[in-house]
Protein backbone atom coordinates (compact mmCIF):
# COMPACT_ATOMS: atom_id res chain seq x y z
CA UNK A 1 0.00 0.00 0.00
CA UNK A 2 0.91 3.73 -0.69
CA UNK A 3 -0.12 7.43 -0.65
CA UNK A 4 1.28 8.45 -4.10
CA UNK A 5 3.40 6.33 -6.32
CA UNK A 6 6.53 8.45 -5.19
CA UNK A 7 9.82 6.84 -3.23
CA UNK A 8 9.11 4.27 -0.77
CA UNK A 9 9.47 5.52 2.34
CA UNK A 10 8.84 4.00 6.04
CA UNK A 11 9.73 6.62 9.26
CA UNK A 12 11.12 5.91 12.20
CA UNK A 13 9.69 8.44 14.81
CA UNK A 14 9.47 9.67 18.61
CA UNK A 15 6.95 12.23 18.00
CA UNK A 16 7.28 15.46 19.40
CA UNK A 17 7.34 18.59 17.68
CA UNK A 18 10.19 18.15 14.45
CA UNK A 19 8.70 14.81 14.13
CA UNK A 20 5.10 15.64 13.67
CA UNK A 21 6.60 18.36 11.15
CA UNK A 22 8.54 15.27 9.25
CA UNK A 23 5.32 13.71 9.05
CA UNK A 24 2.91 16.36 7.97
CA UNK A 25 5.71 16.48 5.02
CA UNK A 26 6.49 13.38 4.50
CA UNK A 27 2.06 12.46 4.55
CA UNK A 28 1.68 15.37 1.96
CA UNK A 29 4.66 15.33 -0.31
CA UNK A 30 3.44 13.68 -3.70
CA UNK A 31 7.07 12.87 -3.95
CA UNK A 32 6.96 10.39 -1.26
CA UNK A 33 4.98 7.02 -1.09
CA UNK A 34 4.69 6.67 3.12
CA UNK A 35 4.38 2.89 3.17
CA UNK A 36 4.23 2.71 7.30
CA UNK A 37 5.42 4.66 10.43
CA UNK A 38 7.11 2.90 13.71
CA UNK A 39 7.49 4.76 17.05
CA UNK A 40 10.58 4.41 19.64
CA UNK A 41 10.96 6.42 22.96
CA UNK A 42 12.90 9.40 22.48
CA UNK A 43 11.57 12.63 23.04
CA UNK A 44 8.94 11.07 25.89
CA UNK A 45 7.91 7.70 26.52
CA UNK A 46 6.57 5.26 23.95
CA UNK A 47 3.03 5.15 25.00
CA UNK A 48 2.74 9.49 24.25
CA UNK A 49 5.08 8.86 21.49
CA UNK A 50 2.70 6.48 19.71
CA UNK A 51 -0.57 8.77 20.72
CA UNK A 52 0.99 12.16 19.19
CA UNK A 53 1.39 9.75 16.09
CA UNK A 54 -1.51 8.57 15.81
CA UNK A 55 -3.12 12.37 16.32
CA UNK A 56 -0.54 13.86 13.58
CA UNK A 57 -1.36 11.44 11.13
CA UNK A 58 -5.46 12.33 11.17
CA UNK A 59 -4.29 15.97 11.37
CA UNK A 60 -2.71 15.07 8.15
CA UNK A 61 -5.07 13.09 6.87
CA UNK A 62 -3.46 9.67 6.50
CA UNK A 63 -5.33 7.18 5.39
CA UNK A 64 -6.35 4.25 7.80
CA UNK A 65 -5.03 1.49 6.56
CA UNK A 66 -1.27 3.13 7.02
CA UNK A 67 0.37 0.93 9.60
CA UNK A 68 1.68 2.06 12.51
CA UNK A 69 3.36 0.43 15.34
CA UNK A 70 5.15 0.42 18.59
CA UNK A 71 8.73 -0.17 19.11
CA UNK A 72 11.67 -0.47 21.56
CA UNK A 73 10.85 1.46 25.20
CA UNK A 74 14.43 1.74 26.25
CA UNK A 75 17.65 1.38 24.49
CA UNK A 76 19.51 -1.03 23.81
CA UNK A 77 22.18 -1.23 26.81
CA UNK A 78 21.13 1.53 30.29
CA UNK A 79 24.05 3.32 30.49
CA UNK A 80 26.00 2.64 34.05
CA UNK A 81 25.93 6.39 35.05
CA UNK A 82 22.25 6.82 34.71
CA UNK A 83 20.21 5.43 36.76
CA UNK A 84 17.08 5.80 35.17
CA UNK A 85 17.44 6.11 31.68
CA UNK A 86 13.30 5.89 30.74
CA UNK A 87 12.91 9.04 32.69
CA UNK A 88 16.05 10.84 32.17
CA UNK A 89 16.91 10.51 28.09
CA UNK A 90 13.70 12.23 27.12
CA UNK A 91 13.37 15.93 25.99
CA UNK A 92 9.34 17.28 27.26
CA UNK A 93 11.31 20.35 28.45
CA UNK A 94 11.88 20.94 24.69
CA UNK A 95 8.73 19.44 22.95
CA UNK A 96 6.15 20.35 25.98
CA UNK A 97 4.72 18.23 28.38
CA UNK A 98 2.89 15.89 26.17
CA UNK A 99 5.41 15.75 23.18
CA UNK A 100 3.62 17.74 20.96
CA UNK A 101 3.91 21.57 22.12
CA UNK A 102 1.01 20.65 24.57
CA UNK A 103 -1.99 21.28 21.97
CA UNK A 104 -4.30 19.12 23.50
CA UNK A 105 -5.12 17.70 20.19
CA UNK A 106 -8.12 15.17 20.40
CA UNK A 107 -7.13 11.57 21.10
CA UNK A 108 -7.11 9.50 18.23
CA UNK A 109 -8.82 6.28 17.20
CA UNK A 110 -6.73 5.03 14.52
CA UNK A 111 -5.88 1.65 14.74
CA UNK A 112 -2.84 0.86 15.89
CA UNK A 113 -1.00 -1.96 13.94
CA UNK A 114 -0.69 -4.84 16.30
CA UNK A 115 2.90 -5.91 15.31
CA UNK A 116 5.82 -5.05 16.75
CA UNK A 117 8.13 -2.24 15.08
CA UNK A 118 10.82 -4.53 14.33
CA UNK A 119 7.79 -7.12 12.51
CA UNK A 120 6.12 -4.28 10.59
CA UNK A 121 9.75 -2.70 9.51
CA UNK A 122 10.70 -6.71 7.88
CA UNK A 123 7.21 -6.84 7.01
CA UNK A 124 7.02 -3.94 4.65
CA UNK A 125 10.75 -4.09 3.62
CA UNK A 126 10.38 -7.97 2.57
CA UNK A 127 6.94 -7.41 0.73
CA UNK A 128 8.05 -4.09 -1.43
CA UNK A 129 8.61 -4.80 -5.07
CA UNK A 130 11.20 -1.90 -5.17
CA UNK A 131 13.63 -0.95 -2.33
CA UNK A 132 12.76 1.54 0.19
CA UNK A 133 14.31 4.62 2.05
CA UNK A 134 14.46 4.08 5.43
CA UNK A 135 13.83 7.70 7.48
CA UNK A 136 14.79 6.94 11.63
CA UNK A 137 14.13 10.57 12.99
CA UNK A 138 14.72 9.22 16.27
CA UNK A 139 16.87 6.40 18.60
CA UNK A 140 17.86 4.24 16.47
CA UNK A 141 16.58 0.87 18.73
CA UNK A 142 14.21 -0.32 16.39
CA UNK A 143 16.03 -0.19 13.28
CA UNK A 144 19.22 -1.73 15.29
CA UNK A 145 16.98 -4.92 15.83
CA UNK A 146 15.62 -4.58 12.41
CA UNK A 147 19.31 -5.36 11.64
CA UNK A 148 20.13 -7.62 14.09
CA UNK A 149 17.51 -10.01 13.41
CA UNK A 150 16.38 -9.83 9.81
CA UNK A 151 19.60 -8.81 8.15
CA UNK A 152 18.44 -9.93 4.66
CA UNK A 153 16.61 -7.10 5.14
CA UNK A 154 19.45 -5.11 4.04
CA UNK A 155 18.85 -6.32 -0.01
CA UNK A 156 15.56 -4.17 0.36
CA UNK A 157 16.53 -1.21 2.02
CA UNK A 158 17.62 1.49 -1.08
CA UNK A 159 19.31 4.09 1.68
CA UNK A 160 18.84 5.03 5.36
CA UNK A 161 18.64 9.12 5.64
CA UNK A 162 18.93 9.15 9.33
CA UNK A 163 18.88 12.33 11.64
CA UNK A 164 21.13 12.00 14.10
CA UNK A 165 24.67 12.79 14.99
CA UNK A 166 27.06 16.25 14.33
CA UNK A 167 30.70 16.69 12.74
CA UNK A 168 30.99 19.87 15.34
CA UNK A 169 29.83 19.27 18.89
CA UNK A 170 26.34 18.31 20.39
CA UNK A 171 23.29 19.33 21.93
CA UNK A 172 22.64 17.21 24.55
CA UNK A 173 26.07 17.37 25.73
CA UNK A 174 28.87 19.08 24.50
CA UNK A 175 30.13 16.26 22.26
CA UNK A 176 26.73 14.12 21.56
CA UNK A 177 23.52 14.64 19.21
CA UNK A 178 20.44 13.87 21.37
CA UNK A 179 19.38 10.81 19.22
CA UNK A 180 22.55 8.98 19.23
CA UNK A 181 23.59 9.92 22.59
CA UNK A 182 19.97 7.91 23.53
CA UNK A 183 21.18 4.97 22.47
CA UNK A 184 24.84 5.31 21.27
CA UNK A 185 25.26 1.03 20.97
CA UNK A 186 22.29 0.94 18.35
CA UNK A 187 23.70 4.04 16.69
CA UNK A 188 26.65 2.02 16.18
CA UNK A 189 24.71 -0.76 14.84
CA UNK A 190 23.15 1.04 12.20
CA UNK A 191 26.16 3.10 10.77
CA UNK A 192 27.76 -0.21 10.09
CA UNK A 193 25.05 -1.76 7.84
CA UNK A 194 25.71 -2.80 4.57
CA UNK A 195 23.10 -0.13 2.72
CA UNK A 196 24.36 3.58 2.08
CA UNK A 197 23.30 5.76 4.48
CA UNK A 198 23.17 9.86 4.79
CA UNK A 199 23.72 10.79 8.01
CA UNK A 200 21.84 14.37 8.52
CA UNK A 201 23.06 15.92 11.54
CA UNK A 202 23.16 19.06 14.05
CA UNK A 203 25.69 20.77 10.89
CA UNK A 204 22.62 20.93 8.81
CA UNK A 205 19.84 20.29 11.18
CA UNK A 206 19.29 24.25 12.49
CA UNK A 207 19.78 25.65 9.49
CA UNK A 208 16.23 25.02 7.57
CA UNK A 209 13.90 27.50 9.21
CA UNK A 210 10.19 29.10 8.95
CA UNK A 211 9.64 32.91 9.64
CA UNK A 212 7.39 34.43 12.39
CA UNK A 213 5.25 35.42 9.46
CA UNK A 214 5.15 32.40 7.67
CA UNK A 215 4.09 30.35 10.49
CA UNK A 216 1.91 32.95 11.68
CA UNK A 217 0.23 32.62 8.43
CA UNK A 218 0.50 28.79 8.52
CA UNK A 219 -1.01 28.77 12.32
CA UNK A 220 -3.85 30.93 10.77
CA UNK A 221 -4.81 28.71 7.54
CA UNK A 222 -8.16 26.41 7.01
CA UNK A 223 -5.58 23.76 5.47
CA UNK A 224 -5.33 21.53 8.98
CA UNK A 225 -1.49 20.10 8.10
CA UNK A 226 -0.52 23.83 7.56
CA UNK A 227 -2.44 25.14 11.11
CA UNK A 228 -0.62 22.21 12.96
CA UNK A 229 2.36 23.32 11.50
CA UNK A 230 2.36 26.86 12.04
CA UNK A 231 0.77 26.06 15.78
CA UNK A 232 3.98 23.86 16.11
CA UNK A 233 6.79 25.68 14.60
CA UNK A 234 4.86 28.90 16.82
CA UNK A 235 5.77 27.13 19.74
CA UNK A 236 9.58 26.38 18.68
CA UNK A 237 10.36 30.14 18.08
CA UNK A 238 8.98 30.96 22.04
CA UNK A 239 9.13 34.53 21.11
CA UNK A 240 12.78 34.34 20.60
CA UNK A 241 14.23 34.60 16.99
CA UNK A 242 11.52 35.22 14.71
CA UNK A 243 11.77 32.01 12.70
CA UNK A 244 11.92 28.09 14.23
CA UNK A 245 13.63 25.45 12.62
CA UNK A 246 12.00 22.27 10.98
CA UNK A 247 14.65 20.48 12.50
CA UNK A 248 13.91 16.23 11.70
CA UNK A 249 11.68 17.90 8.37
CA UNK A 250 14.76 18.56 6.97
CA UNK A 251 15.62 14.95 6.73
CA UNK A 252 12.23 14.24 5.08
CA UNK A 253 13.20 17.16 2.67
CA UNK A 254 16.78 15.69 1.90
CA UNK A 255 14.67 12.42 0.33
CA UNK A 256 12.53 14.26 -1.48
CA UNK A 257 15.73 16.82 -2.85
CA UNK A 258 18.50 15.06 -2.07
CA UNK A 259 20.61 17.23 -4.27
CA UNK A 260 19.57 20.33 -1.82
CA UNK A 261 21.79 18.73 0.61
CA UNK A 262 26.04 18.77 0.48
CA UNK A 263 27.40 15.24 1.47
CA UNK A 264 30.75 14.24 1.89
CA UNK A 265 31.79 10.35 2.39
CA UNK A 266 33.43 10.14 5.13
CA UNK A 267 34.28 7.44 8.38
CA UNK A 268 31.96 7.32 11.58
CA UNK A 269 32.70 6.63 14.49
CA UNK A 270 30.12 6.17 17.68
CA UNK A 271 32.02 6.89 21.09
CA UNK A 272 30.23 4.11 23.60
CA UNK A 273 32.50 4.11 26.80
CA UNK A 274 33.19 8.58 27.71
CA UNK A 275 31.94 9.30 30.35
CA UNK A 276 31.90 12.76 28.75
CA UNK A 277 31.96 12.12 25.16
CA UNK A 278 29.81 8.78 24.93
CA UNK A 279 27.72 9.12 21.88
CA UNK A 280 29.58 11.58 20.21
CA UNK A 281 29.63 10.72 16.22
CA UNK A 282 33.86 11.27 15.54
CA UNK A 283 33.67 12.06 11.72
CA UNK A 284 37.14 11.97 10.50
CA UNK A 285 38.09 14.73 7.79
CA UNK A 286 41.69 13.99 7.68
CA UNK A 287 43.87 14.06 4.88
CA UNK A 288 44.71 10.34 4.05
CA UNK A 289 48.03 10.60 5.00
CA UNK A 290 47.90 12.04 8.53
CA UNK A 291 44.91 8.90 8.76
CA UNK A 292 48.57 6.41 7.90
CA UNK A 293 49.37 7.11 11.85
CA UNK A 294 45.71 5.84 12.97
CA UNK A 295 46.14 3.06 15.61
CA UNK A 296 42.51 2.03 14.82
CA UNK A 297 43.61 2.39 10.97
CA UNK A 298 43.26 -1.58 10.63
CA UNK A 299 39.65 -1.39 12.15
CA UNK A 300 38.30 0.51 9.32
CA UNK A 301 35.45 2.80 10.65
CA UNK A 302 31.86 2.64 8.14
CA UNK A 303 32.12 5.42 5.54
CA UNK A 304 28.78 7.88 5.91
CA UNK A 305 27.39 10.62 3.43
CA UNK A 306 27.96 13.06 6.26
CA UNK A 307 25.66 16.53 5.32
CA UNK A 308 28.18 19.23 5.76
CA UNK A 309 25.67 22.00 4.15
CA UNK A 310 22.32 22.44 2.88
CA UNK A 311 20.17 24.56 0.64
CA UNK A 312 17.94 26.22 3.41
CA UNK A 313 15.90 28.26 2.05
CA UNK A 314 14.65 26.11 -0.75
CA UNK A 315 14.29 23.49 1.64
CA UNK A 316 12.23 25.67 3.97
CA UNK A 317 10.01 26.68 0.62
CA UNK A 318 9.67 22.75 0.29
CA UNK A 319 8.03 22.47 3.64
CA UNK A 320 5.64 25.57 3.31
CA UNK A 321 4.55 24.37 0.52
CA UNK A 322 3.61 21.15 0.70
CA UNK A 323 2.34 21.20 3.96
CA UNK A 324 0.30 24.19 2.99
Amino acid sequence: MGLQSGRPVVLDVDTGVDDALALLLAVNSPDLDLRGVTCVAGNTGLEPVVQNTLRVLDVAGAPLDLPVAAGARRPLLDPPHIAEPAATQTAEHVHGADGLADLGLPESTRPLDRRPAVQLLRDLLLGSDTPVTLVPLAPMTNIALLLRTYPEVQEKIERIVLMGGAVNGGNVTAAAEFNVFADPEAAAVVFGADVPITMYGLDVFYSVRVSETEATAMAASDVPSARLAGQLLLFRMNGELGSAEIGDAGAVAAVIAPDGLTTEALPVRVELEGRYTRGCTVVDRRAESDKDWDPHRGFPAPVLDVALGVDAIRYAKLFVETVS
